[in-house]
């Protein structure tokens, strides 16, 4: 049985940037901008895609990739990743996204570091940098208990929220505070990953549409680390123009 494998959930369609992950960036679909980036940042870890469709399947294939063809029926990137690894079996999973360009090794191996800790599940927060990113629904906020590293909660709305200035912030109270987007970045134990795949959606996972919020309604605790690291994810066509002028940097 494998220790620790990366396993990257990949989904066709996507509602607010369709087939993204074949979206071609300087020619190369940007599923293989991050399918290379992570083989070259963290060379250490057996790497699998898990996808919903033989398209990405072909994608990653012809470049040399592996992945496992799982159910299109999934409702989360997580049960995807419990189907996959039953194929994989590693003791402990790397969720990479398919649509985060920038993951750093360093990152990994936070992920990893967190887990040999032995907590459930883990996963990185990073300072936000401006007040119109911390306003953005589309970059998920998480609160955390620094002196813990647990997450606390996890929100598209603006949290912590600056009562005193009527939430009308500017940068330089963004840098000042406590202000963290969640990167979309987890790391499993593998019994924690098939637990949570046998978990009905929670209440609040449904009203903000973020899955990580069905692990926290039903009692378990999430550890979070900050990074420092840039990360550019591509949630829109806007994130993928951002990203091609990163690369022309």
């Amino acid at each position: 049985m494998t220790k620790v494998a990366i396993i990257v959930p990949c989904r066709l369609e996507s509602t607010r940037f369709p087939r993204k992950l074949l979206h071609p960036i300087r020619g190369k679909p940007l599923l293989l901008w991050v399918a290379e980036r992570i083989a070259r940042e963290a060379p250490e870890f057996p790497l699998w895609f898990a996808v919903d469709d033989e398209l990405l399947r072909a994608c990653l294939a012809g470049a040399g990739f592996r992945a496992i063809l799982t159910s299109t029926a999934h409702q989360s990137g997580t049960d995807r990743l419990a189907e996959a690894n039953r194929t994989v079996r590693a003791e402990q999973v790397i969720n990479v996204q398919a649509d985060e360009p920038l993951v750093s090794g360093a990152q990994i191996r936070a992920l990893a570091s967190l887990l040999s800790d032995g907590v459930p599940m883990a996963t990185l927060g990073t300072p936000f940098r401006t007040a119109a990113d911390f306003q953005n629904p589309n970059q998920v906020k998480v609160v955390l208990a620094p002196a813990a590293r647990r997450a606390l909660y996890f929100s598209r709305s603006p949290m912590p929220y600056a009562r005193d200035r009527q939430g009308k912030v500017d940068d330089a109270w963004v840098a000042a505070n406590p202000c963290f987007k969640h990167l979309g970045l987890y790391g499993y134990r593998a019994d924690v990953l098939e637990r949570f795949a046998t978990l009905s959606p929670g209440r609040l996972e449904q009203i903000e549409k973020l899955e990580q919020l069905r692990v926290l309604e039903h009692g378990l605790e999430i550890a979070c680390d900050i990074t420092a690291d840039p990360s550019i994810g591509v949630d829109t066509p806007e994130d993928a123009v951002k990203f091609e002028q990163w690369l022309g940097r």
